[in-house]
């Protein structure tokens, strides 16, 4: 009997045809589900910019470039370059603090320093952070963290008021450090969690090869097998950048809502997810379209950071 022959007695290689519809159903389904993000996200831009097109008319690109913001009527002025500023300093001081910390706790977590029975809970306690509401972390933040960071920002301009960052007095309440600090806290398990799962997804042959080859336990981790999962913790950055400048409640109740740009870190200041929360209610006419204009420059920033992320991820993978 030939190999065909026993394959049709038994069935084995050949699919049903109610099997088959059921997978071009399958392919037609995901693809429209595919299909139905990417449309869901043009409907949003497209909604914004339409709300936001009085304000693209009256102002243009000068909107990005200008640092008023009247909204009174018959003197109307609307600028987002302070806010703009603002939203790129915080996310790039909250990911100064959690990548380091982030990437520091994946490693700790995934390479089996301490036992099973203690790491499952430090797991489960680093990503329940993840579940807390930004109100509460803005609470928290008030009450707690900005009583605890003065006398570190008092110290960081007596000694090192020389650096631009750290040249004016601490504004004694809300201020771009303390906002920074709590965005960072609240990214931290999006980069640990993500880190931790490419970290563990990597093939056991890696280590055992490295660590064959001579290389200690630290060489092996820095220059193995963060190269190897790269792509995935830049990935877990990313999105957790995504979420520190989209950042609304907690950010407006910490940062100080000054549209005012300043090289330090200790004065107050405002993003563009905190403008539209404080304003938006309120707004009428021309201000609406101008705070949808700024929900556009944030849409846009978004998109930015994503292509530049792809990009490096692309030219790590083709070095290693």
């Amino acid at each position: 009997m030939t190999a065909s022959s026993s394959r049709r007695q038994t069935g084995v290689g050949f699919r049903s045809a109610m099997e088959k519809t059921v997978d071009n159903w399958f392919i037609w389904l995901t693809l429209a589900f595919a299909l139905g993000i990417g449309l869901i996200l043009i409907s949003i831009a497209f909604i914004i910019a339409w709300r936001a097109w009085p304000a693209i008319q009256e102002y243009g690109l000068s909107f990005l470039f200008s640092s008023s913001w009247n909204p009174v009527k018959g003197r109307e002025q609307y600028g987002a370059l302070p806010v703009i500023y603002g939203t790129l300093v915080s996310s790039l001081i909250s990911l100064v603090i959690a990548v380091p910390l982030g990437i520091g706790t994946a490693i700790f977590l995934s390479e089996n320093f301490i036992p099973l029975k203690f790491r499952t809970p430090l797991v489960f306690l680093v990503e329940l952070l993840a579940a807390i509401p930004s109100v509460v972390y803005g609470l928290w933040g008030i009450f707690v963290l900005i009583p605890v960071v003065q006398p570190l920002a008092m110290w960081l301009h007596n000694n090192f008021g020389w650096i631009p960052l750290f040249s004016t007095p601490p504004a004694g309440g809300p201020g771009m450090f303390p906002a920074g600090i709590v965005l960072s806290i609240m990214i931290l398990p999006i980069i640990t969690a993500i880190s931790r799962d490419s970290l563990a997804a990597l093939p056991p042959d890696l280590r055992q090869a490295s660590l064959g080859l001579g290389a200690t336990r630290w060489e092996t981790i820095f220059r193995v097998l963060i190269p190897a999962a790269f792509s995935g913790i830049v990935g877990g950055i990313m999105l957790a950048l995504g979420r520190a400048m989209g950042e609304t409640m907690a950010v407006t109740m910490i940062i100080g809502n000054v549209n005012r740009i300043s090289i330090s870190i200790l004065e107050p200041a405002n993003t563009i997810s905190s403008l539209i929360a404080n304003q938006f209610a309120e707004a009428s006419g021309m201000q609406v379209a101008a705070l949808m204009y700024a929900g556009l420059v944030l849409m846009l920033l978004t998109l930015v950071v994503n292509i530049a992320a792809d990009y490096i991820v692309s030219q790590v993978r083709a070095k290693y």
